[in-house]
């Protein structure tokens, strides 16, 4: 059974264990405003408190993931005496999306089905993997209105590149194509336009059928393993596998084992 909840800058269904949010503003290429990113902090809330939700797809529609802050916003604003205050807007509008996706328990998949620019970069590189259609590309464009990345892309980017690519990249503000990101690592996989969600719901679903407790501790060891040196990595491996040795879907996944079947697990 499929449900939708009602947004109005982006769709939300949950099917099969697979809570699906689609940046939902085409006209202008999905791009950020109030209204988008209190609608997308929300449903990542709604599905990360839904027990039947397993894993949770962004994607965008029409041909963009999306291109970042909606500048249109910023005309009335930006006159002479004008002060911004981005710092601000940044703790209250974008931070709260890139933690809950980053400190949630499900995995986050990206379908970036076209450009993903600016915060909308920094939202693809948030998410735990990402599915590139062969239309997408990646621009951390911040420089070129003299700003710094943000929404995590200084924290996401050199970990998965390199911090010389990352440099090059935030530095000059080019553009990555989809066969340099999947070179580069920037994402898992690359795939047809026509075939992105369909990939992705393949993932999404094979994802949904493994143990939920023990992809959440896998998720949270790596998302904190640069930050702790070898030992306190030990000792949180420990903890965690202790923690995972107690779940009914251990139990399971042992005794399939055993009798030589295919394992049912149920996320306890």
């Amino acid at each position: 059974m499929t449900t939708a909840t009602t947004y109005e800058t982006i769709a939300f269904t949950v099917a099969d264990h697979v809570a699906t949010i689609t940046l939902n503003r085409p006209t202008v290429y999905n791009a950020f405003n109030d209204a988008l990113t209190t609608e997308l902090h929300d449903a990542l809330k709604t599905a990360e408190r839904d027990a039947d939700v397993r894993v949770v797809v962004i994607t965008g529609e029409g041909k963009a993931f999306s291109s970042g802050q909606d500048l249109g916003d910023l005309k009335a604003k930006y006159v002479p005496g004008h002060v911004p205050h981005l710092g601000e807007d940044l703790k209250r509008r974008y931070d709260p999306i890139i933690t809950r996706i980053t400190s949630m328990d499900k995995p986050v998949i990206a379908a970036v089905n076209g450009v993903a620019a600016g915060a909308g970069c920094s939202l693809a590189l948030a998410c735990d993997l990402r599915v590139a259609s062969e239309h997408a590309s990646f621009i951390e464009v911040f420089i070129n209105v003299g700003l710094i990345p943000d929404s995590g892309s200084t924290w996401f980017l050199p970990r998965l590149v390199g911090l010389g690519k990352a440099m090059e990249l935030c530095c000059t503000g080019d553009k990555v194509g989809a066969e340099e990101a999947l070179r580069l690592g920037l994402v898992n996989s690359v795939v047809p336009a026509a075939e992105l969600m369909s990939a992705t719901m393949t993932l999404a679903g094979r994802l949904a059928n493994l143990p939920g407790r023990g992809l959440a501790l896998t998720k949270h060891l790596l998302r904190r393993s640069f930050e702790r040196d070898l030992k306190a990595q030990l000792e949180a491996e420990a903890f965690a596998q202790e923690t995972a040795g107690m779940t009914a879907d251990h139990t399971e996944g042992v005794v399939a084992f055993i009798e030589k079947r295919k394992p049912t697990f149920t996320g306890r």
